[in-house]
Formats: structure tokens, C-alpha cells, sequence
């Protein structure tokens, strides 16, 4: 198990990784820049909180990519099993700052932020059950795509573009615990030793 840690880069990569998204969602959560939009001729407004996730998504999909099949293969432990773990541990955690953070400091976008980081983690997990190299660039080309064409209006996202949804929006929030769901089912079962 040791080894399965070290391998993982759980020290060197991902709790700092997770450190760096709690203290953005505490120092930036109500944040924004206004970008020009393709669709419309107004603009968009985007909530940092919406490049916040990327930095987990980013380190998880690096410590995933540490694999060693060869060893992995022939393990006593299931590897698999371990690497859900710690995903969901991942999770809870990011899940738990953001939801925190945004009912100390009555922010919504904090809230957000946790609820597109299990989006684009799922995401992210079904990229990699297909293509291992598509692991990073799905959760970047997501949010890139909402933040130029996922508004149809002013402050009117796309149903499609559901981390640009509002906090308090429940059916976005069980859509994106069923996409962590089928990423996390994908990669313990379609993985690619």
C-alpha cells in the first residue's frame, strides 16, 4: 500500500493540489472576469470558481496516470479499489471546503465549485476509461466550451452548460453526482491496465 501511495504522488501532487483549490475557493469565490461570447454580443460573465476544479481535476488525472500495469497487474491489493478510494476521498473533501465556504460566506459560487469538480472529475474518469491522454483536456475543453458558447443570454445558461447552472439548482447537482458515479464505474471497470 506504501508503494501504491508513493506511485499515486498522494503527497507530492494531490494534497497540494487539493490545499491550492481549498484556499482559491476561500480567497476567490465571488470572483469574476468578463469574457467575450461567440453567441452573444454582450459577454459573459465567468466566476473563477469556474477554472478552480481544474486544478484537482488536472492533478487526480496525473496521479492516475502513475500507473505501473506491470506491477499493478500481478498486485495483491486491488489497485482499482484503492484508486476509488481515493478519488471519492478527493471528492469529499473539495466537496466539503466549497460547501463550507460558501454557507460561512454566503457565496453560492463557492458551492459551485464543488459541485463542478465531481462534473469534471466524472467527466475526466470517462475520458480516461476511453483514451488515457483525453484524461486532462476533457474537464479543460468543458470549461472552456462554457465559458465562450454556454450562455444564451446574460447570465442564461445553456442546459447543456450545467457548471454554469446556479448553486440552488437541485437537478444539476444530482446530474453531476451521476456523471462522478459513472466516471468512478468506468474507471474501476473499463481501465485500461
Amino acid at each position: 500500500m506504501t508503494l501504491w501511495f508513493k506511485v499515486r504522488r498522494v503527497q507530492a501532487v494531490l494534497v497540494p493540489a487539493l490545499a491550492a483549490f481549498v484556499a482559491l475557493v476561500v480567497a476567490a469565490h465571488d470572483q469574476y472576469v468578463q469574457l467575450p461570447s461567440l453567441l452573444t454580443a454582450r459577454g459573459n460573465r465567468v466566476f473563477l470558481m469556474q477554472l478552480v476544479p481544474l486544478v484537482v481535476t488536472s492533478a487526480l488525472a496525473h496521479s492516475l496516470a502513475q500507473a505501473v500495469a506491470e506491477t499493478e497487474a500481478v498486485a495483491q491489493r486491488k489497485v482499482r479499489d484503492l484508486d476509488a478510494a481515493l478519488i471519492s476521498a478527493v471528492m469529499a473533501t473539495a466537496l466539503a471546503a466549497s460547501l463550507l465556504t460558501g454557507s460561512i460566506s454566503g457565496s453560492p459560487e463557492a458551492s459551485t465549485a464543488g459541485r463542478n469538480l465531481l462534473f469534471l472529475t466524472g467527466l475526466m474518469l470517462l475520458a480516461r476509461a476511453v483514451n488515457e491522454q483525453a484524461a486532462t483536456a476533457a474537464p479543460v475543453g468543458w470549461v472552456l466550451a462554457v465559458m465562450f458558447i454556454g450562455y444564451r443570454d446574460f447570465d442564461r445558461p445553456w442546459p447543456w452548460a450545467v457548471t454554469l447552472h446556479p448553486a440552488d439548482f437541485l437537478p444539476t447537482y444530482g446530474f453531476c453526482l451521476i456523471v462522478f458515479a459513472a466516471g468512478l464505474i468506468a474507471h474501476v471497470r473499463f481501465r485500461r491496465l
